[in-house]
This record gives C-alpha cells, sequence and structure tokens, in this order.
C-alpha cells in the first residue's frame, strides 16, 4: 500500500499524459494537488514544510526557466539577424542528409554541451540548431531529450558523480567501515573514483548504440514512409559515431576521473564525425529527407514564430553565423573548469533562501553560473558586432517571453510536486520518503537479484527529481547499503544506480517540458515521452542484463 501511494501520482501523469494524451498542463496541477494531499494526511508531514518544499520548487522552476529564456533569446537573435539561413546553408553543405546532421548535431555537439554545462542545456543549445536546418521541432526535441543519456553521468564536469554520488555516501558509518576494510580504497574520494570509472564502462557498452536509436527513431516517426529500415541504413557511421565518443569517455573515465569524459569526448566525436562526414566516409549513397512541411502532422510543428522571420544577414561568413554558438560554448566550458578562476568567481555571487518558513529546507542560487545568465551575455556581446537594432532587440525579448510564458504553468507545479515527494523524508509517521519507501518495497522482493532492478531505481529517481544528480544524492547510500546486506559489490550497484539516473534523464516532465519551450512546442510532453520511453526502456534491459549476469558470474 505504501509503495503504491508513493508511486501513485507520477504513475497517474504517466498514463494521463501517454495514454489518454493529455497536455502537461492539465496533469500536473492534478498530480501536484495528489502529491500534497498524501503528504500531508498519509506522510504527516507539515503543512509549513509543504508550503516551504513548494517554494523551494518554484526557486528550482525559476532557473530552469531562466535558462530557457537566455537559449530562446539566442535562437530569435539568430532569426531576427537572418543568420539561420547562413547557418542552414553552411551546414548543409558539410552534409545534406538530417540522418547525419542529428548524429553530429545532437549526439556530438549535444554530449559536449552536456560535459560543459548539463542542466539540460543541450537541448536548450541543439534543439534549436536543429531547428534551424530544417528539423520538426518535435524531432529536435526528441533527438536531444536521447542524448541527454550516455553523456548525463559526467554532465557539467562530472556534477553527477563528484556531487551526486559523493554527498550520497558521505557520512555513513557503512561506507566508512568499508572503505577502511577494503584495501584497493584508499578514502572515500577513491571509492567515488572507482564508482566514475565503472560508470564509464558501463555507459561505454550501453551507450554505443544510442546514435542509432536517434536516427532511428527520427525516421520511423518523421519520415515520409515512417520506416526503421532508413534511419538503420546508416548504421555504420552512427556505430563510428557511437564509438568516437564512448572509447574515449571510457578512457577518460577510468584514467582521468569523472570532470572531463562527457566533455572531452564530445568534443573529439564533434571534431571526427563532422570531419569525417565532410570527406564522405561512411556516408549513405542516397540522401533522406523529411516530408515537405506541408505534409508535416500539425504535432510535429512548434509555435514560435520562425517562418515569419525572412529577414536577410548583413554578414554572410560561416564564422559570423556560428560565432554565437562558439561563445556560449566557450562561455559554458570557462565557467565549469576548475582548473580556472571563472568557476569561483562566478558562484562568489550567491542568493541564498536558508531555513525557508523556519523548516531546514534551503537552496542557495548563484545566478552568474546558470547557463541563463551565460547565453544572455553571449547575446549582448552579438549585439554590437551584427547592429542589431533597439527595435529588432526588442523583438527577440517580445518573442522569447511569449514563447517562455507557455512553459510556466507546468513547471510551477511539476517541480513543486517533486520538491514535495523528496522532502516527505520529514514527518511525523515514522516513514521514510516517498522515492524511499518504493525502492525499499522493490528491494525487498528482488533480495539478491537487485542488480537486475538497480538502474531502474536511478531512472526512477531522475524522473521524480529531473536530475541525475539528484536521483544520486537520493539513492546511492540505499544502493550501498543494499550491497553490502546481499553481499554484492556496491561499487557496482552505485554506478548502476548512476546509469539508471542517466537513463531516466529522458522521460523526465520537467526536462521534457524545458527542451519543449526552445522550440515552441508546449502540449506533445506525452508524444515525446512515448518516443523517448523506447531508448530509456533499452537502456534499462541493457542495464538489467548487465546485473543479471553480474548476479550469475558472483554465483
Amino acid at each position: 500500500m505504501i509503495a503504491f501511494l508513493s508511486i501513485f501520482p507520477l504513475l497517474l501523469v504517466l498514463i494521463l499524459l501517454v495514454v489518454f494524451k493529455w497536455p502537461a498542463s492539465r496533469v500536473m496541477p492534478l498530480a501536484f494537488l495528489i502529491t500534497v494531499v498524501e503528504s500531508y494526511f498519509y506522510w504527516q508531514m507539515s503543512g509549513i514544510r509543504i508550503v516551504a518544499a513548494s517554494i523551494e520548487g518554484l526557486l528550482i522552476a525559476g532557473q530552469i526557466l531562466y535558462i530557457v529564456f537566455g537559449a530562446l533569446t539566442l535562437l530569435y537573435m539568430l532569426f531576427h539577424t537572418g543568420l539561420v539561413l547562413v547557418i542552414r546553408d553552411k551546414f548543409k553543405a558539410i552534409t545534406p542528409d538530417p540522418r547525419i546532421q542529428v548524429l553530429i548535431i545532437a549526439w556530438s555537439f549535444g554530449s559536449f554541451i552536456e560535459g560543459a554545462s548539463g542542466f539540460g542545456t543541450p537541448a536548450a543549445v541543439a534543439a534549436p540548431l536543429l531547428m534551424l536546418l530544417g528539423f520538426p521541432a518535435m524531432a529536435a526535441v526528441m533527438a536531444t531529450l536521447i542524448i541527454q543519456s550516455t553523456a548525463v553521468s559526467f554532465g557539467a564536469m562530472g556534477t553527477p558523480i563528484l556531487i551526486g554520488v559523493q554527498t550520497g555516501l558521505s557520512g555513513s558509518q557503512v561506507v566508512e567501515t568499508y572503505v577502511s576494510t577494503t584495501a584497493s580504497i584508499g578514502d572515500v574520494s577513491d571509492l567515488v573514483f572507482q564508482i566514475g570509472a565503472q560508470v564509464a564502462i558501463l555507459h561505454g557498452i550501453i551507450g554505443t548504440l544510442i546514435p542509432l536509436f536517434v536516427v532511428a527513431l527520427v525516421t520511423r516517426f518523421f519520415g515520409t514512409n515512417r520506416s526503421w529500415k532508413e534511419g538503420l541504413e546508416v548504421y555504420p557511421f552512427a556505430l563510428f559515431s557511437g564509438l568516437c565518443f564512448t572509447i574515449p569517455y571510457v578512457l577518460f573515465g577510468v584514467f582521468l576521473g569523472p570532470e572531463f569524459p562527457s566533455l572531452f569526448a564530445g568534443l573529439i566525436a564533434l571534431v571526427i564525425t563532422s570531419l569525417s562526414a565532410h570527406m564522405g566516409f561512411l556516408q549513405p549513397k542516397n540522401i533522406w529527407r523529411f516530408p515537405d512541411k506541408k505534409q508535416w502532422h500539425k504535432d510535429w510543428i512548434g509555435n514560435a514564430r520562425f517562418e515569419k522571420i525572412q529577414t536577410q544577414p548583413k554578414r554572410k561568413s560561416l564564422f559570423a553565423a556560428i560565432m554565437p554558438y562558439v561563445i556560449v560554448t566557450l562561455l559554458l566550458v570557462l565557467a565549469r573548469l576548475p582548473f580556472l578562476p571563472f568557476s569561483s568567481l562566478l558562484s562568489s555571487v550567491v542568493m541564498p533562501f536558508e531555513n525557508i518558513l523556519g523548516t531546514n529546507i534551503s537552496i542557495n542560487i548563484k545566478p552568474l553560473l546558470l547557463p541563463g545568465t551565460l547565453f544572455l551575455a553571449t547575446v549582448a556581446l552579438c549585439i554590437p558586432y551584427y547592429k542589431i537594432s533597439i527595435q529588432q532587440s526588442a523583438f527577440i525579448l517580445k518573442d522569447s517571453f511569449s514563447s517562455l510564458l507557455k512553459a510556466v504553468p507546468v513547471l510551477v507545479f511539476s517541480v513543486p510536486l517533486v520538491r514535495i515527494m523528496l522532502q516527505t523524508q520529514d514527518n511525523n509517521s515514522g516513514l521514510s520518503s516517498m522515492p524511499i519507501e518504493l525502492a525499499q518495497a522493490v528491494a525487498d522482493v528482488a533480495g539478491v537479484t537487485w542488480p537486475m532492478f538497480a538502474a531502474v531505481i536511478g531512472a526512477f529517481g531522475a524522473f521524480v527529481a529531473g536530475s541525475n544528480t539528484i536521483s544520486n544524492m537520493t539513492f546511492s547510500l540505499f544502493q550501498f547499503d543494499i550491497g553490502i546486506k546481499t553481499h554484492l559489490s556496491p561499487i557496482f550497484l552505485v554506478a548502476l544506480q548512476a546509469i539508471g539516473g542517466a537513463a531516466g534523464n529522458m522521460i523526465c516532465i520537467h526536462n521534457v517540458v524545458a527542451a519543449s519551450a526552445t522550440c515552441g512546442l508546449i502540449g506533445q510532453e506525452g508524444n515525446l515521452i512515448r518516443k523517448t520511453m523506447i531508448p530509456t526502456a533499452y537502456y534499462l534491459l541493457m542495464a538489467g542484463i548487465i546485473g543479471w549476469l553480474f548476479v550469475f558470474w558472483s554465483g
């Protein structure tokens, strides 16, 4: 009963979104209300704490909206200056085939951006770029959501491992005893390094096929023939793209640590795949194209005002066109590299919200470190270079705000819902938090076969929290403790947790909403989740098979 109540709000969300095709703007307020009722009456959470958790959620939602607004502003600047035309023409000179374009931009470039910044930034940057090349909005969003899987565990310079796992394990007597009695581990940092190495290896095994999923899903759902085969035709280049990322990814993860695998592997893959496509290496014989826009289903099309903009660019060189992306990429990387002074400088400006309403719920916002600030800084730097007038600037801001407002009703309910669920550990009922109660129920049933299900709990955590970092923070100690009790490797179980947490990002509600907002696609959340559930299921199935093999070999 407790496990069912724990999952019921999210189960309702999935059923209404995916099965009944309700828009998230209708589903999330209902799910929020049910979560409030459950937390107050069954978990006996105080009313003040529920309100405080909701305020915490609103503050997080505000940060997400700020990131989306920055991405939209950058996007509309490209349209109002006509640079979209240059980007489209120059990139099509590299490869006119959308199947190859999506591998370069979504998989390689998106993974690089994930490594630099994380927090949903790849969709905010790469999805609009795909739209510039003529992708339907839904195809662009779907592709960039799918790639937020393999790269996620080491996103934002390794945050899900270095902050998520390490914070989740720190201070535990169980962990300290394990470290002190295991000769191959010096301290908790060394333990986290070893977990990160196993995460890299597991992702390397599973993630290599993700580019093939991306291109096959694009042709299946958005092609004239609705064909899986047309996507699978480019399997040589898709597998090549996967290996260009996962081979250096595993090497960096095993030998250098959690900070650099996604960042450096993404950069390596971007350079190699772009040059290879330009030279015709492993390219398909026939060029595949999307159907004519007149044949596009209405659900594919975002409501952003792109087609109305016909401005001819004043600067027509490739460098001038891609300069905003070069600047924002540099800013995202420079702001995160730990050996440079920029990260600590930007982190020094803090907006603290301590002990909200007298509870122990606190949140610190670092506005200068948010990707939204770096997007807006890029736009500000580009305004004089492109000679953007005050009137054009006003139109850019107006269009950005107009698109942003459509995401507000969803995020102001979905994120507070999540925070209430995570904060239910402080209650008068004697129960653990909703996520932990559900995880414990699954663990009790699974027993020693738990490695087959460990990744599912990680995905559930990411689906709830919208973050691999928070999922790892919530469940790492839980997974570690199960490993000790069942005499299975706790390092391996925490690694599976991180794998599942990365996979769960593909179907997380507010990730989907934020990505959709950058392409004007609000209201199609259920359609997107139905599509991204396919690679999510693949990821969790493969993790489960690896877990089963581990149990089998462990005797």
